[in-house]
């Protein structure tokens, strides 16, 4: 009785060092992966600078292909804007875009009809599903790319035929109209050569067509000597006197009708990948939820003190100010240990008109005051802390008082 009616004083709020002592170590480890994620992205930045810029001497610039065209008499030209790149198609000028996915729609179809009948050469970098569709009316991009980065030509273009392998494995593409389907993976061409219809009967000069690549890996400077890339990169880009590189830039103000949100920017496998990690993460609730049915009574695996549990208990009622049920549990189990001393049963020790008759006869003094008796044992619950304490030790007495001899 002492222990229960002892305990809840025991139990303390934890302090602000107790707090901090107990977080310091999961705010050690944000912070050490906040600068970890900053430094990666540090050191990315760097390692990325210039991605595909014809001026960038770094791994993933493509200022080695704009060298060797040099050297070939081809002028490399950079634009950052789309009118610049509608102004430039021409027919001896090849126009590469470097990443058709960033452009709006209604951008991709104005740079479409700029090029279209130009006489010119129009490479596009590795475009997805819906800007292949409109800067290569009749071209459509496979969800799934391509497994093997080599590939072998396995087409009649002369360009393809000399440069042999390459690494152009990456988005595959299938067409109905008449065009070179070369480096093809599982079927699939990951470069397709598709004339301009409206140029192929003219008089003089290369008619005009439009190249799509289905990756970037033969532009840039770190992948440029190995296998055929650099031929193939060369035959692509120098068959014009000038290559206009269009690099899209925030320069490049997209139309306010047609700005595009969040989710347009975010390419379509990563809604699906959101979308499976969402039905997984469900299923794994569902596989570990516990099974519905009645409670099954388990034993303990380990001995628990009672001290410790009477410990735990109080300080849950401490933690969520539960007075009214430390109370009602520290009553409960004084009457539960009076009534076999003041003989009535167990059964009925929860019953004023059994037990507090009983209990009166068998006290003397002022301790049999019935009234007093029946709020100690069945009363209110206290109003604070220091009346449950008071609770306690007037329980804790009379208990003592009962088991006197």
């Amino acid at each position: 009785m002492t222990t229960e009616a002892t305990l809840p004083t025991t139990a303390a709020s934890p302090t602000a060092r107790q707090m901090w002592t107990r977080a310091r170590g999961i705010a050690l480890a944000l912070v050490l992966l906040l600068v970890g994620a900053v430094a990666i992205a540090v050191v990315r930045s760097d390692a990325r600078h210039g991605e595909l810029d014809p001026r960038s001497a770094d791994p993933y610039g493509s200022r080695a292909v704009a060298e060797l065209l040099a050297d070939r008499g081809v002028s490399t030209r950079v634009v950052t804007t789309l009118d610049e790149a509608r102004a430039a198609a021409g027919p001896d000028t090849t126009l590469l875009v470097a990443v058709p996915d960033l452009l709006t729609e209604r951008q991709q179809t104005g740079l479409h009809s700029a090029t279209s009948g130009s006489g010119g050469r129009t490479v596009l970098v590795a475009p997805g599903g819906a800007a292949v569709e409109r800067l290569a009316p009749g071209v459509t991009a496979d969800p799934a790319v391509s497994v093997d980065s080599t590939l072998a030509p396995a087409c009649d273009l002369p360009a393809a035929r000399r440069a042999g392998s390459a690494d152009t494995g990456g988005i595959r593409y299938s067409t109905h109209l008449e065009a070179d389907a070369c480096y093809p993976s599982r079927r699939l061409a990951t470069l397709l050569r598709i004339p301009d219809p409206s140029t192929k009967a003219a008089a003089e000069g290369t008619p005009g067509d439009t190249v799509v690549l289905g990756a970037r890996d033969i532009l840039f400077n770190n992948h440029l000597d190995e296998h055929g890339n650099a031929s193939l990169a060369l035959q692509l880009l120098g068959s014009r006197d000038h290559l206009v590189w269009y690099l899209p830039s925030l320069s490049d103000l997209p139309d306010p009708d047609d700005e595009r949100g969040f989710f347009d920017l975010l390419p379509s496998g990563w809604l699906w990948g959101t979308l499976q990690l969402f039905i997984a993460a469900a299923l794994a609730a569902l596989w570990r939820a516990p099974r519905l049915g009645p409670l099954v009574p388990e034993k303990l695996p380990v001995a628990i003190r009672a001290s410790e549990t009477v410990e735990g208990r109080a300080r849950l009622y401490r933690k969520a100010n539960a007075r009214d049920r430390a109370a009602t549990a520290l009553r409960s189990a004084t009457r539960t240990r009076l009534a076999p001393l003041v003989g009535v049963p167990v059964t009925q020790a929860d019953s004023p008109e059994s037990l507090l008759p009983a209990l009166s006869a068998h006290l003397h003094g002022a301790h049999d005051d019935g009234q007093a008796l029946h709020t100690l044992l069945f009363g209110p619950p206290p109003g604070d802390d220091a009346a449950l304490i008071a609770l306690a030790d007037q329980l804790d007495a009379l208990e003592r008082e009962v088991r006197r001899p």
